[in-house]
């Protein structure tokens, strides 16, 4: 299956002008006369030089193995784009390609930008990460009423509701709405009390929605629209379904067959849970996100907000063990507030991914050294998640391992067929 030329920026990494790949063509959004100082430690720009060009190669290997559908992806480097690369296909029926601006669904991606909405009503004095669901919403109850008078903004913002994970996924994927599940949740045996295991879930996290409406009487994606996509200048972001489809170039998601990868209907299912898996957005929209989460945009996140937001809260030990990156690099593993946090060879490295059908997507970056990886593809081949940790490997001097299974194995013609079911992301 041939792909079609994508678009790569190496430049940066030592202090280079950057091309004008780097720049969206919408006006740039205000940037900080002032940034952060004293917080971070450089990475030497040879291993830096060295990664980016590995990372090139390595995407070369992807191609040849029609591992992926399209897939973009970028490096930031102390509030630069450091690295751009495009590779296949929007849409493999019209061999549209893949750009920058291409909008991908983010899946659980999405889950930051309800965090980060919220933490700045929490600073406008809205409602407070203590705010009572009981309080505000009056559907709210759980099996356990007491447990539910004790549940806050921050429990289900920090996965910590007490409720066994992936609560109701299932019958979301069979068409029951999610205003009928919210207020099902009282059916369902709590795993723990509340606050005091992790439990990850996208329904009870889509309340945060309706806590918000009732604290501003506005919409949340109206919300998340003005104060976070405008500002950052993430003109390509949006939310649901009609939004995606809209948009000037977008990706459609892919099934593995017997004659390559075929594009099919977005599933409408987790855009009914907006602020859980509800954004979609484009490789540019991104490396502005990533630059605002590592603190380059402090007039629309603060650095306050960025701490809370970012500070380890309930243990997730079973991200030690969920894939073989992870049981090597990590020795401790938190899930903050819509982030991971992962101490990743003696490093913090803050993170997340995604995936529902036919798209997956990865994020994350070390705050010590301002660097941040993002990637976005639209297919269910696994073999791109492992080249974020090659990444990670290599910017941090560790000894090379190739999680992605791309140098050693044999070249597949056809990816491995995947089930389509909707994927329920950790």
């Amino acid at each position: 299956m041939p792909f079609h030329k994508f678009f790569l920026l190496f430049a940066g990494a030592l202090g280079l002008a950057c091309a004008p790949v780097c720049a969206s063509p919408a006006a740039p959004a205000p940037r900080p006369a002032v940034k952060k100082a004293g917080t971070t430690q450089a990475l030497p720009p040879a291993r830096v030089k060295q990664t980016l060009a590995d990372y090139q190669h390595w995407l070369n290997l992807l191609v040849e193995r029609h591992a992926v559908a399209g897939l973009a992806t970028a490096v930031v480097l102390d509030d630069k784009v450091v690295f751009e690369r495009t590779v296949g296909y929007a849409d493999t029926a019209t061999q549209q390609p893949v750009t920058p601006l291409t909008v991908f669904r983010l899946a659980s991606l999405s889950k930051a930008f309800a965090t980060a909405l919220t933490g700045l009503l929490v600073d406008d004095g809205k409602l407070s990460w203590n705010t009572r669901l009981v309080d505000v919403l009056p559907y709210f109850k759980l099996k356990d009423m007491k447990a539910a008078d004790q549940a806050t903004v921050g429990d289900i913002m920090g996965q910590r509701l007490g409720l066994p994970r992936n609560t109701y996924d299932r019958m979301l994927e069979d068409d029951i709405p999610y205003e009928e599940l919210v207020r099902k949740l009282d059916e369902v045996k709590l795993a723990c009390g509340v606050g005091q295991c992790y439990g990850y879930q996208n329904v009870a996290f889509g309340m945060i929605g309706d806590v918000i409406f009732a604290r501003t009487g506005d919409f949340f994606y109206h919300l998340v629209d003005k104060r976070i996509f405008y500002p950052l200048g993430m003109t390509t972001a949006s939310y649901g379904r009609a939004a995606l489809e809209s948009s000037k170039s977008w990706a459609r998601p892919h099934h593995a067959s017997g004659h390559g990868w075929v594009p099919f209907e977005p599933n409408e299912t987790y855009y009914r849970v907006a602020p859980a898996a509800g954004v979609n957005a484009s490789l540019r929209d991104m490396e502005k996100w990533l630059i605002a989460q590592m603190g380059g945009r402090p007039d629309v996140l603060s650095p306050s907000l960025l701490t809370v937001l970012h500070t380890p809260g309930i243990s997730t030990p079973s991200e030690l063990y969920a894939s073989p990156w992870r049981r090597k690099r990590l020795t401790a593993a938190h899930y903050a507030l819509g982030w991971r946090v992962y101490r990743y060879a003696g490093e913090t490295l803050i993170y997340h991914a995604g995936a529902v059908a036919g798209y997956r997507t990865m994020i994350g970056f070390f705050p010590k050294y301002d660097v941040g990886v993002v990637t976005l593809w639209n297919s269910s081949g696994p073999v791109p998640s492992g080249l974020m940790p090659m990444v990670f490997d290599e910017l941090l001097g560790l000894p090379h391992v190739d999680w992605a299974g791309l140098e050693h194995d044999p070249p597949r013609t056809v990816p491995e067929r995947r089930r389509r079911r909707t994927h329920r992301h950790r």
